[in-house]
C-alpha cells in the first residue's frame, strides 16, 4: 500500500483509517481540501427487521377497596397470581380505597385485569392497568405523606438496626406482615430469639375464610423491647421477608372481636380438606356449559354440576366451578391445568363448597 511516498504495512487497518481521517480533517496538501464531493457518505444502516418492545412493568391499580382492607385480602383477591408488593394509597393520612399491586410476571397482567369488578367483602373492586412511574410516584407520596408510617402502607421502608422513632409510638406490641401461611408460633419465637416470648403472646391472624392471613401480633414484655425488635424489620423467616409495624392493644382486640385470631388447631397447616370441586379461570366469556363438559370429556359431568360465574352486571367473569363425582376425579382433572379451551388456556385450582357458595351469594 502506498502512503505519502512510502510503503507501509497494512496490518492494522484501524490505525490506517485513523491516520487517513486526521489528514483529511487537517486539509492535507496531498488530499487537497476535502468537500462533500470528496467524502464518502456511507448510507444509513438498514432498519432492523423488527423492533424490540420491552414487556410492561407488571403493576395494576385497584380502586374501591374496603377501608379496613388488609394486604392478605389483596393476595386472596389475586389468588393464583404471584403478588410481589401491595402499596395502599393514603392522602392526608387517610386510606383512599386505592392500592397498587405488583405481580411476578408481565404475563399475569391480563389475568389480574380479569378480576375487575369482582368482590372483596361486600365491595366490588375495579382493576386498571398502571405503569412503573405511577407506582414509584405513589411510593414517594407515601414516604412523604406521613414520616411515621402506617400498618396499611406498602411502601418499602429501609431496615435500620437503630430505630430512632419516639418510644411513645411503641406500646409493647408489634404487627408482623408477610409471614408464610404455614408459619407457627414456634417459628416466630425463633425469629425473635433475642427476646423472651411465650406462645400465648403470639397471635396469628386469619382471613375472612378462617385461613392463615400471613400476619400476626406479638406482645413483648415492654415498649423498649418492641422498639428494639424493630431491628428485625425486613429480615427473612423461611423464604419470606417480614415487615414489622408498631401496633396497639386496640388493634389486637379488634382482630379478636372480629374472629380473626387463628385457632391453635389450624396453626402450621392449610385448614381446607380436599373436595371434589375445581375452580376454572381464564374461560372465554362466550364459553357455555357444553364447552366445559367437552373440556372435561373424560369425566362424567351433568350440566347441574357446572356453575359459571357472573359479575353483578350479569356478565361472565371468565371463571366457573365444577363439581366432580369424587375427590379422585377432581385430582385427575387437574391434569388439564393450562390446556386450552378455544383460544384461551385454562387454569385449574382445587376449591371448596364454601368458595362456591360465597361466589353464588355475591350474585356472581
Amino acid at each position: 500500500m502506498f502512503y505519502r511516498g512510502k510503503y507501509v504495512d497494512s496490518g492494522d487497518a484501524r490505525e490506517m483509517g485513523l491516520k487517513r481521517q486526521r489528514l483529511m480533517d487537517q486539509g492535507s496538501s496531498y488530499y487537497g481540501t476535502p468537500g462533500p464531493s470528496y467524502m464518502y457518505n456511507a448510507p444509513p444502516p438498514p432498519p432492523p427487521s423488527y423492533s424490540y418492545i420491552p414487556p410492561p412493568f407488571p403493576v395494576v391499580r385497584l380502586r374501591g377497596l374496603p377501608f379496613d382492607c388488609a394486604e392478605a385480602e389483596i393476595v386472596d383477591f389475586f389468588h393464583g397470581l404471584d403478588v410481589i408488593d401491595v402499596l395502599f394509597v393514603h392522602k392526608g393520612g387517610k386510606f383512599t380505597g386505592e392500592a397498587y399491586c405488583v405481580l411476578g410476571y408481565p404475563l399475569q397482567l391480563d389475568f389480574a385485569l380479569q378480576r375487575n369488578r369482582q368482590n372483596i367483602g361486600k365491595r366490588y373492586v375495579e382493576v386498571f392497568r398502571s405503569r412503573k412511574d405511577e407506582y414509584y410516584k405513589a411510593i414517594a407520596n407515601e414516604v412523604f405523606d406521613a414520616p411515621g408510617g402506617s400498618p396499611r402502607r406498602g411502601a418499602p421502608r429501609a431496615r435500620s438496626s437503630d430505630d430512632t422513632r419516639d418510644l411513645s409510638e411503641f406500646k409493647g406490641l408489634l404487627r408482623l406482615r408477610g409471614l408464610p401461611f404455614s408459619c407457627t408460633r414456634e417459628e416466630i419465637i425463633n425469629f425473635f430469639k433475642d427476646f423472651k416470648l411465650s406462645e400465648d403472646k403470639i397471635h396469628l391472624i386469619a382471613n375472612s375464610e378462617g385461613r392463615p392471613a400471613g400476619e400476626a401480633f406479638v406482645e413483648f414484655s415492654s415498649p423498649e423491647d418492641s422498639r428494639a425488635a424493630m431491628s428485625k424489620d425486613r429480615m427473612t423467616l423461611g423464604y419470606r421477608y417480614i415487615e414489622l409495624f408498631p401496633a396497639s392493644r386496640e388493634e389486637l382486640e379488634e382482630a379478636a372481636s372480629r374472629g380473626r385470631l387463628l385457632p391453635k388447631s389450624f396453626e402450621g397447616k392449610d385448614p381446607t380438606e380436599p373436595t371434589p370441586i375445581l375452580r376454572m379461570r381464564g374461560l372465554p366469556f362466550s364459553a357455555g356449559k357444553d364447552d366445559i363438559i367437552d373440556f372435561f370429556k373424560n369425566f362424567r359431568l351433568p350440566e347441574e354440576s357446572i356453575h359459571i360465574i357472573f359479575n353483578f352486571e350479569g356478565r361472565p367473569t371468565g371463571e366457573a366451578f365444577v363439581e366432580f363425582a369424587s375427590v379422585d376425579d377432581a385430582k385427575a382433572a387437574l391434569a388439564k391445568d393450562r390446556m386450552t379451551l378455544g383460544s384461551r388456556y385454562i387454569e385449574l385450582f382445587p376449591s371448596s363448597a364454601e368458595e362456591l357458595n360465597e361466589a353464588a351469594s355475591r350474585g356472581r
